[in-house]
């Protein structure tokens, strides 16, 4: 083998050190997580007896959320974790002061009663998540929470089938619905009612009909491109055990929003979120 001769090994030698000093040049840099807001997590009294503030907000900072919406059962829990986060929590004013509340609710006449004390107490940027389905939603205390958010500029997250929703926009029109889960319904029923109601945006949480495998499918792929301003992503801690889930919720989340077109993706993990209620952050107490 041919001997390299020694200036050219010292400047080969010279030329490798080099190279190793220069800086990493940006596109070797490990990618920024996209951002999420979580429009739908609870903390409630069985959630902050396992799990207190202080972890709570640590699992929810370790997913990366920008905000998240918090609701509770009783509104204590919100309260708590608004108290220990300010900055990431928005809360949200649930109906329930128990969980057993869930299916007898807009038949109490005292819930009405719940929900106009602790707005005189506090401040929130909807009412929600309740449960209410298709002609329960005429009902008079259904109709006072309907109006309670026309009256404090509020958005109503509802966990609800078409029907239901239609009633809620038959009594105020102008209403803004957040539909829970997207009301587990098809991506081309969903694509209906949003062509309908340019004041209803879906949440995703609870769903995984719209990805697999980090790929989205291809009818959920029309609806977020026909509508990539009327989607957010939730998790759901509808039990304690779901917090355990918030981070790997958000990771599996970016893993499917990365198979959107950038902007979409973006609009869906949190510019929407962030559009529709960061604004509202002003009007929560100090």
């Amino acid at each position: 083998m041919r001997e390299v001769p020694l200036p050219a090994v010292r400047w080969l030698s010279l030329a490798v050190v080099w190279v190793l000093m220069l800086p990493a040049s940006p596109a070797a840099a490990q990618p920024v997580p996209l951002p999420i807001f979580d429009a739908h997590l609870h903390y409630s009294h069985d959630a902050w007896e396992r799990l207190p503030p202080a972890e709570a907000v640590a699992l929810l900072r370790q997913a990366g959320l920008k905000q998240a919406m918090v609701s509770s059962s009783s509104d204590e829990g919100t309260q708590k974790l608004y108290d220990a986060a300010p900055d990431l929590v928005l809360p949200v004013l649930r109906p329930y002061r128990t969980r057993g509340e869930i299916g007898s609710w807009m038949h109490d006449a005292s819930i009405v009663t719940h929900l106009e004390s602790r707005l005189k107490q506090y401040r929130y940027v909807a009412l929600g998540e309740y449960h209410v389905y298709g002609a329960d939603a005429d009902l008079p205390v259904v109709r006072r929470v309907v109006q309670l958010a026309r009256e404090h500029q509020l958005y109503l997250h509802s966990h609800s089938d078409a029907d239901a929703i239609e009633r809620q926009f038959r009594q105020d029109p102008q209403a803004r619905i957040l539909w829970a889960h997207a009301g587990f319904e098809s991506p081309e029923k969903v694509r209906e009612m949003l062509r309908k109601h340019r004041n209803l945006w879906c949440d995703l949480a609870f769903r995984n009909d719209h990805a697999s495998g980090g790929k989205v499918d291809a009818r959920w792929r029309e609806a977020f491109l026909e509508f990539p301003d009327r989607f957010l992503v939730g998790t759901d801690t509808y039990t304690p055990e779901r917090w355990f889930y918030v981070v790997e919720h958000a990771r599996w989340s970016r893993e499917w929003l990365a198979d959107l077109p950038r902007e979409v993706a973006e609009r869906i993990a949190w510019r929407n979120g962030d559009a529709l209620f960061t604004a509202m952050r002003s009007r929560l107490r100090p």
